[in-house]
């Protein structure tokens, strides 16, 4: 009877193993997903920037001479940027960095007309 008990205990013993090493499985691969998108992320973040830096460099009266090389080099990380978020579908924060980017350009818009003004 005690055998059969401690048997019992066991088993049960076993079987709640198996679900927390079920959990701490599925959590990891989570946390793993979770952290190599973030870092794909950051990556297109300084992709993003990089992006912008050639905008205003190619709006630079003193870089005039190296404009087809500026356009070359912005055309290039556009296409990075495009197959990057394609390939890690990072859609969603892409239509995000366009409108912060559309907001930016507005401001300045409206920064050079009270400037003139």
């Amino acid at each position: 009877m005690r055998s059969e008990r401690h048997r019992g205990h066991r088993e049960n013993r076993d079987e709640e193993g198996d679900v927390h090493q079920q959990r701490d499985h599925h959590s990891r691969r989570r946390g793993a997903k979770t952290f190599r998108r973030g870092r794909a992320i950051a990556f297109l973040e300084r992709m993003n920037l990089k992006r912008s830096t050639l905008k205003k460099q190619l709006e630079t009266p003193e870089l005039q001479s190296i404009h087809p090389v500026l356009v070359g080099e912005l055309k290039a990380i556009d296409m990075v940027i495009s197959e990057f978020v394609q390939l890690f579908e990072l859609h969603e924060f892409e239509e995000e960095a366009k409108g912060k980017e559309n907001e930016e350009k507005e401001a300045s818009l409206l920064d050079s007309e009270d400037d003139h003004n």
